[in-house]
């Protein structure tokens, strides 16, 4: 994919976030090729659970969208619309502040 497709598609995606949960958590689409797409998503005060670290169900946010829109980017949307229908996630270790990112292979 070039340079100039790997743009638009970028754009796109980012435009298309607009008052989605992905607005919501300032999830970015920042690389795509054919076979992947990264985001980041911001660690704050919006995403913490109780005890002040990244809430797991936001990183199952970023995670189930990544999967999704790389599924999109592949699909004819006129035919069909990929969307997630288990998900499954393993927590490493804690995140108090920062960026996090995805990427869905």
């Amino acid at each position: 994919m070039d340079e100039a497709k790997q743009k638009e598609i970028l754009e796109r995606l980012n435009k298309a976030n607009k008052n989605t949960l992905g607005e919501t958590l300032e999830i970015t689409y920042t690389d795509v090729s054919e076979n992947h797409l990264s985001a980041t998503m911001p660690v704050n005060s919006r995403v913490h659970q109780p005890y002040g670290i990244l809430h797991g169900g936001a990183s199952c946010v970023l995670a189930e969208t990544l999967g999704s829109c790389l599924s999109l980017i592949n699909v004819d949307i006129t035919k069909s619309v990929p969307v997630g229908t288990n998900i499954n996630s393993n927590h490493l270790r804690a995140k108090r502040e920062g960026i996090v990112t995805g990427t869905a292979t």
